[in-house]
């Protein structure tokens, strides 16, 4: 489209600075203007004979010769007035003769927009005032709904909507000719005091401001707008309106006076001979209230008394109290003293306390008409120990300060602080729960003894005092109360306490820190003789079973007699020895003992031990317990009862020790459990298989309900201490709270980041507090399960077994592997850095993905058939260092997670001409093949890491190669111990085979990280990591 040069001015012709209004068409009729007329409405009373007629009628307004009325008679002017005038305004529209209000009215208004042809933003307005009328509760309008009664405004927006209609050009008109309307501000009520020859007289004054000058005007005149503001208008000629908005917001004696109600609405005299008494004793009264002044400064009046912060105390019954805070203020200018200045820090508590921000300086806020009074303190009610502690501590200090006045009602109760130190004693007693002692804990301060169940509810709600009922009360942030509140509150969780407090056989450990903090402890017979027997600084020695053909060494003695004191009390364990110190021969012990002791009492035979192994070891439970405790009765479970093996009742009639799986355990679970006489306790050899409490087998095996459960590992904790609490769940019940309180209480404190900490999980720069935090709740969890605990590692028991060396051996991949695995890497590292963020739901992807990248960096043709024919470095370097090992004449066990890795090995090592044996979970016999390797000629015994990483003595060999690594530590111990243990009398060495910058070198640095799990708990050293494997974690993998 084209245009002229031109066009543009015709375009934009209407944008003319100079541009004509538009010329009004026969098709635009003229906006008809509104304006909002203002009325004296005198007041008239309702009768029966018009109870629906008008409540009010005009005022007349006279003649300009003063004479006669300047409106007509009405039907109105025959009922007696009440003399009660009430400004009023109403809607009114221009007209060709002027102002009228016709049919309009605030009812109708909003509909007549179109219809009367009204100026739209005019009627917005007038339709938001009718509204603003009608929504701050005014009563209804007139009857004959043209009236909006101004008294009745409440909202004060009324000011600013005037304000608004000078701009929408709606004039503010009177009634009748030479009518006027003037709109005044900061309107102030005051009291006017004249010395006259009998006294001085009181007259209340109305001053306000107008646009041009200030005036003052009658009071009689006056009448109250809401109360905001004043309306004064003559009623003998009310043709001159004034309304003014108030410089502040009424009170209740302003509109007393204004409403011609009151003792100085007319004025009074106080007589001379007690105008002293007046201006000492009541203008300070009459200022906090009223304005005062003296206009002609006939009357001196006294000096204004600052503001005072009023505390109004309410003592009711039941221990409450109830404060109420005001400010008393003089109307006459005098500033406020900022709360913070009135009350010294520390007298009342923060909360109570307004935001400093909130307090501007005092000398810039005076108490005039128009100032606001800074916040004062909170009201607060107050129950309980925090009445009392109000009463004598803080009330005595309010009342000392200046400028705070403090006024009563009620009766004021009687309260005594116990200041004494507190005096604790702690006892138990036998208890009809079996397995429970009652706990006493007795409290004295100052000769008083306290209620030990207030005293625990006040400290489990973590409260600061305790309020007593014949009115004393005691403080609880004495140290001994901090420390007698966190042992009672764990104590707490470990039962459900009723109306007496008990204490666990299991939680000698914390009875030992009650007796700690308590001045005297009075323990029951039984309990000490517990104490003793297993919570002492040495296990007392038990003599070595006479049945038990074996010579225990010394740790082993100290180890059986620790299981002897268990067994005694009926108390299960954790014997956590490491691997090879023969954790097997010590229970072996205990059950002979256990069986001579019952033989010695002339009691009928003990039920049966059972016993529960994986499958690759209960098969040496049977061959150890022939060997060492031959006069035991031993019999295995080879199957279950479905499959038509002998019954369970059946092998624990007359046995000793009946030997299980894991497995038949958790299928025939129902059989085990009612087996009759039932058991006299349960050994769980490798005990980490019920280390998920959520597992089948942990749950037949706690259904047992037999009180004497032993755990036996070397890998009590591996991953993370829940499951440490999933074992002592089993072997030491109630010891601990539940899982979701012992995760609260500990798995998330120790193994959350803590500060100083740099590398690996756990680094970060936590607060000091939570590293101190961290290292309390280890300890408190280290002497929790201290003397159900029993671990002694080889280097300090042992220190008569060869050394053991380890050697990581880095491999280089070949170029090709080594191009295929950086491919593999950058595909798997983009498609997990999206995923792991949200572990939990893709773990499974996110696993696979790394065992992808494991097993490519072992060997390419895992992966697929297609790379078989890469190289692989790693087992060109296995088959050099077995070569120069065989021909030297040594044994070498060679572990690796992957059994087609396995396979691989195997097929490599018959083509190099060097025999191996091979077990797998897949090996049937796994005892035929594991008496082949120790009995034949075979040089190199390859194993899977899961069929044979544990239950298995194999000292004839002392190299060790571990294949590939594993982030498990635990696993790789158990692995290299099953030749680096008693009966070992060669060195053993190590090596550990990890793929150069691979993913095997990070899984190496995080193992590293994880083994201090283990070290943090069990030993008494060692900073403690997190053990999960987190998205951290596996992001470092991929890096």
């Amino acid at each position: 489209m084209t245009s002229s040069p031109e066009s543009w001015r015709d375009a934009l012709a209407t944008f003319r600075h100079d541009a004509p209004e538009p010329s009004v068409g026969a098709s635009r009729r003229p906006r008809t203007g509104l304006a909002l007329q203002f009325e004296l409405r005198e007041m008239i009373p309702r009768t029966a004979h018009r109870w629906n007629g008008p409540t009010s009628r005009s005022v007349a307004i006279p003649r300009a010769n003063g004479r006669g009325a300047a409106r007509s008679a009405s039907a109105e002017d025959e009922v007696p007035g009440t003399g009660e005038f009430r400004l009023a305004a109403r809607p009114t529209a221009e007209t060709s003769k002027g102002w009228a209000r016709g049919t309009m009215t605030w009812t109708n208004l909003p509909h007549l927009l179109n219809r009367m042809n009204l100026d739209p933003e005019q009627h917005r307005w007038f339709c938001e005032l009718g509204a603003l009328h009608r929504a701050a509760g005014a009563m209804a309008l007139d009857p004959d709904a043209s009236l909006l009664f101004l008294d009745e405004f409440a909202n004060p927006v009324l000011w600013a909507m005037l304000g608004q209609a000078a701009d929408l050009r709606i004039p503010l008109i009177g009634t009748g000719s030479g009518s006027s309307v003037a709109v005044g501000s900061r309107a102030r009520l005051l009291v006017d005091l004249r010395r006259e020859s009998q006294g001085v007289r009181l007259e209340p004054s109305l001053l306000f401001d107008l646009p041009t000058t200030g005036r003052t005007a009658d009071v009689r005149l006056a009448r109250p707008i809401g109360a905001h503001g004043v309306s004064i208008v003559d009623p003998r000629d009310p043709r001159d309106i004034v309304i003014a908005a108030t410089a502040a917001p009424l009170g209740s004696d302003e509109l007393a006076i204004l409403r011609g109600r009151g003792p100085l609405a007319d004025g009074l005299v106080v007589p001379a001979d007690a105008v002293d008494e007046f201006l000492s004793t009541y203008v300070p009264g009459l200022r906090e209230r009223l304005e005062v002044v003296s206009a002609d400064d006939s009357v001196v009046l006294p000096d204004v008394v600052p503001p005072v912060l009023v505390l109004r105390v309410a003592f009711a019954t039941g221990h409450r109290t109830e404060l109420t805070w005001r400010w008393r203020v003089s109307r006459g200018g005098a500033p406020f003293t900022p709360v913070s200045e009135l009350i010294p820090p520390g007298v009342l508590p923060d909360a109570w306390l307004p935001d400093a921000a909130s307090e501007p300086d005092g000398a810039t806020r005076v108490s005039g008409a128009g100032s606001e009074a800074p916040p004062p303190p909170l009201d607060v009610t107050l129950e309980g120990v925090e009445s009392a502690h109000f009463v004598t501590e803080l009330l005595p200090r309010l009342r000392t300060l200046d400028g705070v006045r403090v006024e009563t009602t009620g009766t004021k109760p009687s309260y005594r602080e116990l200041t004494g130190d507190p005096e604790l004693v702690v006892s138990t007693m036998p208890s009809d729960k079996r397995d429970w002692f009652d706990l006493g804990v007795t409290v004295t301060v100052d000769g008083r003894t306290i209620p030990f169940l207030p005293l625990f509810t006040a400290l489990a709600k973590g409260r600061k005092r305790l309020l007593l009922v014949d009115g004393t009360y005691l403080s609880l942030k004495h140290p001994a109360f901090a420390r007698l509140a966190e042992l009672i509150e764990e104590a707490k969780d470990l039962a459900e306490w009723e109306t007496t407090p008990v204490i666990s056989r299991r939680h000698v450990s914390l009875w030992s820190d009650f007796e700690d903090l308590a001045d005297e402890s009075r323990p029951a017979l039984e309990w000490r003789a517990l104490v003793e027997d297993i919570a002492g600084e040495a296990t007392r020695p038990v003599s070595v079973p006479s049945g038990l053909t074996a010579q225990l060494r010394p740790y082993q003695a100290e180890g059986f007699s620790w299981l002897a004191h268990l067994w005694r009390h009926g108390l299960g364990g954790i014997l956590a020895d490491d691997m090879g110190l023969g954790k097997t021969l010590q229970c072996l012990a205990l059950v002979q003992h256990a069986v001579e002791s019952v033989a010695a009492s002339a009691r009928d035979r003990p039920a049966p031990f059972l016993v529960v192994a994986p499958t690759s070891v209960a098969p040496g439970w049977v061959t150890e317990a022939t060997r060492f405790a031959p006069g035991l009765v031993v019999r295995r479970a080879v199957g279950t009862e479905a499959a038509g093996r002998a019954r369970v009742d059946e092998l624990a009639r007359g046995a000793d020790i009946v030997v299980t799986t894991y497995a038949l355990l958790r299928l025939d679970a129902d059989a085990y459990r009612d087996v009759d006489g039932g058991w006299s306790g349960v050994i769980l050899d490798e005990a980490q298989f019920v280390k998920n409490s959520a597992s089948q087998a942990h749950e037949a095996v706690r259904d047992l309900g037999v009180s004497f459960v032993l755990a036996v590992t070397g890998t009590p904790l591996e991953n993370s201490l829940s499951e440490l609490h999933a074992i002592l769940a089993l072997t030491s019940p109630g010891l601990f709270p539940s899982a979701r309180r012992f995760a609260q209480e500990f798995v998330r404190v120790i193994e959350q980041p803590v500060g100083g900490i740099t590398s690996g999980r756990g680094a970060g720069d936590a607060p000091a507090v939570t590293a101190e935090l961290r290292s309390a709740r280890l300890e408190r969890l280290r002497r929790r399960i201290a003397p159900f605990l029993l671990r002694r590692t080889k280097d300090v028991v042992a220190p008569e077994l060869p050394e053991k060396s380890e050697q990581v051996l880095s491999v280089e991949l070949a170029p090709e592997h080594r191009e295929l695995y950086d491919v593999y890497l950058q595909r798997e590292r983009q498609k997990l850095f999206g995923l792991i963020d949200d572990l939990d739901r893709n773990r499974f992807i996110v696993f696979r993905s790394l065992t992808l990248l494991r097993m490519l960096a072992l060997d390419a043709g895992l992966v697929s058939d297609d790379y078989a024919h890469i190289p692989s470095t790693r087992l060109d370097s296995l088959v050099d260092h077995l070569r120069e090992i065989v021909d030297e004449g040594h044994r070498t066990l060679v572990f690796s997670q992957f059994t087609t890795y396995l396979d691989r090995v195997r097929s490599r090592l018959d083509a190099e001409g060097i025999a191996s044996v091979t077990l797998q979970g897949s090996t049937r016999d796994r005892e035929g093949v594991v008496r082949e390797f120790r009995e034949g000629d075979a040089p190199v015994f390859l194993i899977s890491l899961k069929a044979g990483g544990f239950g298995l003595t194999l000292t004839e060999a002392d190299y060790v190669f571990l294949l590939d690594p594993w982030w498990n530590p635990a696993s790789e111990e158990q692995a290299i111990d099953r030749t680096h243990r008693i009966g070992q009398d060669k060195n053993v060495l190590v090596y550990r085979m990890v793929a150069a910058d691979t993913i095997e070198e990070k899984v190496m640095a995080l193992k590293e990280r994880k083994s201090e799990l283990v070290a943090g708990v069990l030993d008494d050293d060692g900073e403690l990591f997190g053990p999960s494997l987190d998205a951290g974690d596996i992001r470092e993998l991929l890096s």
